[in-house]
């Protein structure tokens, strides 16, 4: 069966320990739901010699749905929109294939038209109404 690889990255401008502490909470609410498949995604350079093991790069997530789960790919995205209305500032930019956005905490109208044609996109026009 196919799969759809997302890719998931927490912004927190330059407040690393931030951003890894949310990526980290964000990964733990993804590992709850079924049919979708969470991980650490490579990070982009090795800690800096002599460190404490503090990455220099960013942590983002990789998450996997079945390519045919239209409703598991919904589920997604509510939780990080859900996930991301916990708290204003935060803002999560979600990719899959070569299709992203950025979902924020407390989004307006707008915002939330826009995730629903990335939604449209991602699941090929294939969405019940």
């Amino acid at each position: 069966m196919d799969q759809q690889e997302w890719r998931l990255r927490v912004l927190a401008g330059d407040d690393t320990l931030r951003q890894e502490r949310l990526t980290r909470e964000l990964h733990g609410e993804l590992l709850k739901i079924d049919g979708v498949g969470a991980g650490y995604a490579e990070p982009p350079t090795s800690p800096i010699p002599g460190s404490k093991g503090v990455l220099t790069g960013e942590l983002a997530l990789w998450a996997t749905v079945a390519a045919s789960g239209a409703q598991t790919t919904k589920v997604l995205v509510t939780l990080i929109r859900e996930w991301s209305a916990r708290e204003r500032h935060r803002k999560i930019e979600v990719s899959c294939g070569d299709d992203s956005i950025t979902i924020t905490g407390r989004p307006d109208q707008a915002q939330e038209r826009i995730i629903g044609e990335f939604l449209d996109r991602i699941d090929g026009g294939n969405r019940p109404e």
